[in-house]
């Protein structure tokens, strides 16, 4: 099991997609889902997914964005991202999920065997302790946000 404790480790570490800043509207949750889910629409564009996957977690990270030196195509895209704790890392993202696939921006190393995941806050889980407490700390205030809308 990794690292953390209590309710808000086991959230965290479900393959779900889900965005703290989100929660407020089941509606705009499924919309959400389903624009950055890999089911749906027979072929799509993975630069419009990866597009949307950046902009979901660049609140968590120090940067991310979406390769331009890497050719991104109908079925693969290729996503850098610099952890809080500085690690950098190139994302491959296709209809099985998202890997890391390289150590570096816009590298990619064919003998890496890394796995897919889901979703990218469940990879994102995995590499960086300092994702997982931002995202802690974008649900928490987004739950004393709706609470404090309910009181009024």
């Amino acid at each position: 099991m990794r690292g953390g404790s209590g309710a808000f480790a086991d959230f965290c570490r479900m393959e779900t997609d889900c965005n703290p800043m989100e929660l407020s509207s089941v509606s705009g949750f499924e919309e959400d889902a389903e624009l950055n889910g890999f089911e749906g629409t027979d072929m799509k564009d993975m630069r419009l997914e990866a597009e949307a996957v950046v902009n979901d977690v660049l609140f968590a990270v120090n940067t991310m964005f979406v390769s331009k030196t890497l050719r991104c195509a109908d079925d693969v895209a290729y996503i850098n991202v610099e952890t809080r704790e500085r690690n950098r890392y190139c994302l491959e993202l296709t209809e099985a999920g998202l890997r890391v696939v390289g150590y570096a921006f816009d590298q990619v190393d064919d003998h890496l065997q890394t796995p897919y995941h889901e979703t990218v806050y469940s990879l994102l889980d995995t590499l960086s302790p300092a994702y997982r407490e931002a995202f802690g700390n974008a649900l928490l205030q987004r739950l004393e946000a709706l609470k404090r809308d309910g009181q009024s």
